[in-house]
This record gives structure tokens, sequence and C-alpha cells, in this order.
């Protein structure tokens, strides 16, 4: 066993020595690749789509005033579902030809939709559906970090990344309430198209290719299998290894509720709890700097006192208690309480990336990072349409989009029957949610603390990279991911 450790060290050792040399000879862009390249990417994109927080919410409702939440829910629903059936493909591409061409395509179509809010709404949502094909920023970015980080550094630089997504949501949501009240949805709208511009120009001159040229197994050009393009090979595969088949189902029973939440929850503190834009914004704030908190020191510290497996465990334990107070609370003060649980839970995806990429070897990254993505792509059309049905079978809807008003004036909720059951229990969807995360909980306790499965179970070859790979969103989240304390496929 030892033999063997020292062995995989030595691979690990050339491996990177090699990626350096090739980098410097053949890497376009500024400098060496590194997690910062892959911040300012992450950064830029969210940023962009923060600012349209406000603006989304009332196009939104205008677009849709009759079941806004069920709408709002199969939008997402189907920018999920493609970015699901298009993750392996992409996966297998940036595995072989490298990461750079991915990012720059993953961003230009993620952020596409932005300038149609103002130019034609329908066009808006209906390219936003669309955009679920390469709507996969995080796992992209999450392989490009695998590329360039030893196996001890990546934990953090996960975390740096999670949390680089959280701040860039922690002021944009304000800056465009603030931007969209005094100047209007026009003026956000076009700040938005000029940070994402911002952000591609960026990939195109400052971004080196992070794989480098001997780990590439094909030159451009070289065909792919439709076994690399199933969606569903992957999800066949895992059941072949029984650490990722534990993995994988902990993924998708914890990440279909928070890709629910994330899709409709803005919205939610609207319209039901009667939070205002500013408040909203405020919310969106403090949650994502308790969140960089958590992702960038909590995370470091639980990793080294009680493990990465606890760690995933304590964050599902989280998870449960901020969704359970999300269904049941009723007054402002119990979402900012619940809002300060949601920041520690974000500790759970970067924990669950790190475990999958410590079992890959070097030239998987990419298929394993996007096998988990790809239960999330899944989940990024599931979640946000069984939210959106839930809500509607309990009949909390939208009666009109006049700027909230304050929790002591008139009724809490805005529903179509205050009498019914939504009126006791005004989250039902959110206790849905604790439910499937108490079931990952559970699942999770059975993943081996210390483990030397290969994550290329049975049918996996060298280089056969088309097991999903990168799905938003994380999210990823992560939305991209998500993940990412906010929506990882933000829309």
């Amino acid at each position: 066993m030892t033999g063997e450790k020292k062995k995989k060290k030595r691979l690990n050792r050339s491996i990177l020595l090699a990626k350096k040399i090739i980098i410097k000879d053949g890497g376009s862009g500024i400098g060496e690749p590194s997690v910062y390249h892959a911040v300012v990417v992450i950064f830029l994109e969210f940023f962009a789509w923060g600012l349209l927080t406000t603006p989304m919410l009332t196009v939104l409702h205008q677009t849709f005033p009759q079941h806004t939440f069920l709408m709002n829910g199969l939008i997402h629903g189907v920018k999920g579902l493609l970015s699901f059936l298009s993750a392996p493909l992409i996966g297998a591409l940036s595995d072989v030809w490298g990461r750079k061409s991915f990012l720059l395509l993953t961003v230009f179509f993620t952020c596409a939709p932005i300038p149609l809010m103002k130019i034609s709404p329908w066009w808006y949502f209906a390219v936003i559906s669309m955009s679920g094909v390469f709507a996969v920023t995080f796992s992209v970015i999450f392989a490009y970090v695998a590329d360039i980080t030893q196996e001890h550094e990546r934990i953090t630089a996960y975390g740096l990344v999670s949390a680089t997504f959280a701040a860039s949501l922690v002021t944009s949501p304000a800056i465009g309430a603030y931007l969209s009240q005094a100047y209007g949805d026009t003026l956000v709208v076009i700040l938005a198209t000029a940070i994402a511009l911002l952000d591609i120009c960026f990939i195109l001159v400052a971004v080196p290719e992070s794989l480098p040229e001997k780990m590439r197994p094909a030159s451009w050009g070289a065909p792919i299998s439709w076994e690399q393009a199933d969606p569903f090979a992957s999800l066949r595969k895992v059941g072949q290894d029984s650490t990722v088949l534990l993995i994988c189902i902990t993924v998708f029973l914890s990440y279909l509720p928070e890709a629910g939440q994330y899709s409709s929850f803005f919205l939610y503190l609207r319209q039901v709890i009667r939070f205002s834009s500013e408040t909203v914004a405020a919310f969106i704030a403090v949650v994502g700097i308790l969140s960089i908190v958590a992702q960038t020191v909590v995370l470091g510290i639980l990793m080294r006192s009680i493990g990465n497996k606890n760690t995933i465990l304590l964050g599902l334990g989280f998870q449960i208690l901020q969704l359970a107070w999300y269904g049941f609370g009723s007054q402002p003060w119990m979402m900012w309480a619940a809002g300060a649980v949601a920041a520690m839970s974000s500790i759970t995806f970067p924990a669950i990336s790190a475990i999958v990429s410590r079992n890959a070897d070097p030239d998987q990254q990419g298929v394993v990072q996007g096998m988990i993505t790809g239960i999330r792509g899944l989940c990024n059309g599931l979640g946000p349409a069984l939210y959106g049905f839930v809500f509607y079978l309990f009949h909390v809807e939208l009666n009109e989009m006049d700027p909230a008003e304050s929790p002591e004036k008139g009724s809490k909720p805005n529903m179509a029957n205050p009498t019914d059951e939504s009126a006791i229990i005004p989250g039902p969807p959110f206790l849905f949610g604790a439910c499937s995360v108490l079931l990952s909980l559970l699942v999770a306790l059975f993943i081996p603390e210390h483990n030397g499965v290969s994550m290329r179970p049975g049918g996996y070859k060298k280089h056969n990279n088309g097991a999903q790979s990168h799905g938003h969103g994380p999210q990823g989240g992560i939305c991209e991911g998500k993940e990412p304390l906010l929506e990882d496929s933000c829309v």
C-alpha cells in the first residue's frame, strides 16, 4: 500500500511538472494558468447576472402574470434538463481539446440572454431555457482548477472558487436594485451586458490553457463516440462502484431541493414574505458574505479537524435546518435567521468536489467532476419544476407586483386562497426539500472516510471522457453552481 502511494505521488509530480513546462511553451494568455484566472471568470459572469435580480423578478411577473411560480419552475427546469443532456459531450471535449475554448463557449451562451431582457421578454426567457445546453461554467472551472493544482491544494481552491461565486452576488443585486430604482431597468441591462462582454474578452486575452498538449489524447477534430455523448452513460456506470454510487445519490438528494430553492427563493421572499427589492438585495449580500467566510475559513478548519466526510455530514445537517426553517417561517426575521444557516450549508459541495477529485486520475478530472455535475444538471431540471408544481398545488400564487408592503400592513402572504394549507405552511416545497436532504444525510453516513476507489468504474478506459462532464451550478452548481450558496444557473 505504501509503495502504491509513493508511486502515485511520483506520477502526480511528473504530470504537474510536465504541465508547467508545456504550458510555458504553448499556453496563450497572461502568465501561467492559476486559480485566479478561474476566479475572475466566475466573478464577472455571476456579477453580471446578479445585477439583474430585481429587473428579472419584474419581467418574470409581467410576462407570466398567471402561475408565475409554475412558469418560473418550468423555465429553469428546461434549462437544467438541457444542461444535463449536453454535459457529457462538453466534458469529453474539454478533456480532449482543452478548457479555454469551452470556458469561452459556456460564458458566451450563458450570458447571451442578458441583452434580450429589454428587447423581447419572451425571447429572453426562451433563450434562457435554451442556454442550458452550455450552462456548465462551474464544471469547466472545477476541471480547470484540478488541472493546475495538487491534490492537497484542491479543497482550498474549490472553496475559493465557490466563495468567489458568493462574493459576486454580495453587492451586485443591491447595485442592480439601486440603479433600477434611480435610472431604470434599461441601464442595468446595459451594464450587465457590458460586464458579460468583459468576461468574454478576459477569457480570450488573459486566460491561458490549463490542459497541456501531452495530456490531450487527440487533436481538434478527433471523433467523439456516441457513448461519450450519452448523458446517462456515467449514471449507469457509477453503480459499478459502491463509493461513487453513494456520493452520487447524496448529491442528487441534497441538490434537488437546492436547485428548486434557488430558482424561486428571491421571488418567494419578494411576494410571499413581502420583502422589498432593497431588502432582497440586502439579504443576498449578508448571506453571501457569511457564505464567503464559511467556504474560505470555516471549510478549511473543518476539513482539517473533523475530516472530509464529517464536513459533508455537517453541511447536510445545516441544510436540513435551513429548509425546515424556510418551510415554517412566516416572518422576515425567520428568513434572516435561516439565511445564516444557509451560509453554513454552502460548505457541502466544495467538500464533495474534493472527495471526488481526490479519487480521480489526473487525466479524468473533467469526467469525474462532470459525473457529479451531470447529477446536478439533472437536479437543475427536476428541482425547479418540482418546486413550481408544489407551489401550484398549495395555491401559493402572485396577485400583484406592487412594491412589497411593510410586514405590519395587511395579510402576510400574497396567496390565492389564504385559508388553505399554504397559510399554515408558508413554504411547502421547502419542507419536501428538508425530507430529501435528510435521506441524503442517511446515505452519506455510509460513504467511507478513507477510500482508495478508482473513479473510473468498469468500462472506463484511459481518455474515455464521455461520461458526464459539466452541467453549473454547481453548479452549479454548482449555479454553476452552486456550488455555491446562490443559484448555480443564476437567471
